[in-house]
């Protein structure tokens, strides 16, 4: 696996998408390759929240131009259904999933963080879906995601037009959470991994399950969601552990990570 690296540390796993002459320009293998490394993620019951980062000047620039200016109507589908299935992947995921944001973002590549549970962007990061520029449209979630997390009206302007915005525009219409130096980029999010996989991991779980589901569906149904969880997580030696040591005033809680 040449082009994405996976990497332990503890309980963290770290993702580096390592493309820069094409500046991770997604191509068939290179979706193929990162469809892979999340299988592994999600097969690791040791690891308990995943950092995702590019490198040098870009997280990931778009598709691959070159492989997808000769794709015929149906090599299209294919492709952008290949795409799809990882961004699914990705938000299905059972662990979070939090994108460290370095550089360059267009295209498939804000479509990937979109579907990341978490973004946080480097000062230099750069946002769009370009699509229409190149007579298309998003192909992997842009015209779904965008929507639902910055509104329909922004969503359409950058759509329609295509525009290209910084890290601090990005952070103000809600596309990402914060905005960093790039030197405090890595550091900042692996704190962040860190601070939740202390927490009880089924609990964690089931709360990105209920807040995934709950955003396709009805607030009854996203409420009977969040009761079968709070069920599900009162059976559980963790809720005994958090509540021991809770009573007792302990600092330190010691979770099972099951």
């Amino acid at each position: 696996m040449g082009l994405v690296t996976l990497k332990k540390q503890g309980h963290i796993a770290v993702i580096t998408m390592e493309n820069a002459a094409k500046l991770n320009a997604l191509s068939t293998s290179f979706l193929q390759e990162l469809c892979a490394v999340f299988r592994a993620v999600e097969e690791d019951r040791d690891l308990f929240v995943v950092v995702i980062t590019g490198c040098q000047k870009a997280f990931i620039a778009g598709a691959d131009i070159s492989e997808m200016a000769t794709l015929s109507a149906a090599e299209a589908l294919a492709w952008g259904k290949l795409g799809t299935d990882l961004n699914l992947q990705i938000e299905r995921l059972r662990v979070p999933v939090i994108a460290a944001i370095n550089g360059f973002c267009l295209g498939g590549g804000n479509e990937l963080a979109m579907a990341c549970d978490i973004r946080y962007a480097s000062e230099k990061a750069k946002f769009g879906q370009p699509e229409v520029g190149l007579g298309i449209t998003p192909g992997a979630g842009g015209t779904q995601r965008l929507p639902r997390l910055i509104g329909a009206g922004k969503a359409k302007e950058l759509l329609y037009t295509g525009r290209v915005i910084g890290a601090q525009e990005a952070y103000e219409i809600g596309l990402v959470q914060k905005v960093l130096p790039p030197d405090e980029l890595m550091e900042a999010c692996l704190a962040l991994a860190n601070e939740i996989a202390a927490n009880a991991q089924i609990a964690v779980q089931q709360v990105k399950k209920c807040v995934n589901q709950g955003l396709n569906s009805s607030i009854e149904a996203g409420m009977s969601y969040e009761q079968q969880a709070f069920a599900v997580c009162n059976a559980t030696e963790d809720k005994k552990i958090g509540m021991t040591a809770f009573l007792a005033k302990e600092k330190e809680k010691r979770f099972l990570y099951r």
